[in-house]
């Protein structure tokens, strides 16, 4: 994941990100999530599809993710479930939801986020934020600490012109014109919060470009998350 032209955020002023290690028997890849719940939260479907037998780990109240630092609490993932529609990045129904072993403990440093109610739209326009650590250029430069990206709400047009994909109802286009800021496939499965909810998932864009980009529509699965939620 990249967090191209951001900046990095006053330290645990997001205490709904979560930091996913997920691994397998050969290699080891990180995404983004945000906590929902003490013991649930939420990511992109392609973070851990695909990649055989996994373990997940999430890291809440992190800023420097190389630090042990004493606001972070570490959980095992019990279970997690994908999207029984999820097929493939840009087909659409890009979600998982995770269930940690036991409840996280809610600090100032970590605290879940608000959903939007179901169908909640975003205005076009709105000026929204995406955090995560991910790679600050095309080159892959990492970072440590979590960084911050505005970006707007954009016509679906824009989107639908760019991917064959593009599903109105459960995505959101996102993007900056002027194209100097993206996540350019985010620190995949962060959110994307507009007026303090999480409205969306980082989930594509297009390789080596910043603008348009793609995120997962909350709004639309709430029913899809609160049945997980029940179980």
């Amino acid at each position: 994941g990249r967090i191209i032209g951001g900046r990095e955020v006053k330290p645990h002023s997001r205490p709904y990100m979560a930091y996913l290690r997920i691994e397998n028997e050969i290699n080891s890849f990180r995404c983004g999530g945000f906590l929902i719940r003490p013991d649930a939260v939420l990511s992109a479907a392609h973070c851990v599809c695909g990649k055989g037998n996994v373990n997940i780990t999430v890291i809440l109240g992190a800023h420097n993710i190389k630090k042990k630092e004493l606001s972070q609490q570490e959980f095992h993932v019990g279970w997690w479930v994908i999207h029984p529609r999820y097929l493939n990045v840009g087909s659409g129904n890009d979600i998982v939801l995770l269930k940690l072993k036991k409840k996280a403990k809610m600090t100032k440093y970590v605290k879940p986020i608000s959903l939007p109610r179901y169908n909640e739209g975003v205005t076009l326009g709105t000026e929204c934020s995406v955090s995560g650590w991910g790679q600050t250029s095309l080159t892959g430069q990492r970072t440590d600490v979590m960084l911050e990206v505005d970006l707007k709400v954009q016509r679906a047009e824009e989107c639908e012109r760019r991917f064959e994909g593009y599903q109105y109802q459960s995505m959101i286009c996102v993007g900056d014109k002027n194209g100097r800021k993206s996540t350019c496939y985010g620190d995949s499965g962060g959110p994307l919060v507009c007026n303090q909810k999480a409205h969306g998932i980082v989930s594509y864009g297009t390789k080596g470009k910043l603008f348009p980009e793609v995120f997962t529509r909350v709004s639309y699965f709430a029913p899809w998350i609160e049945e997980q939620l029940r179980k």
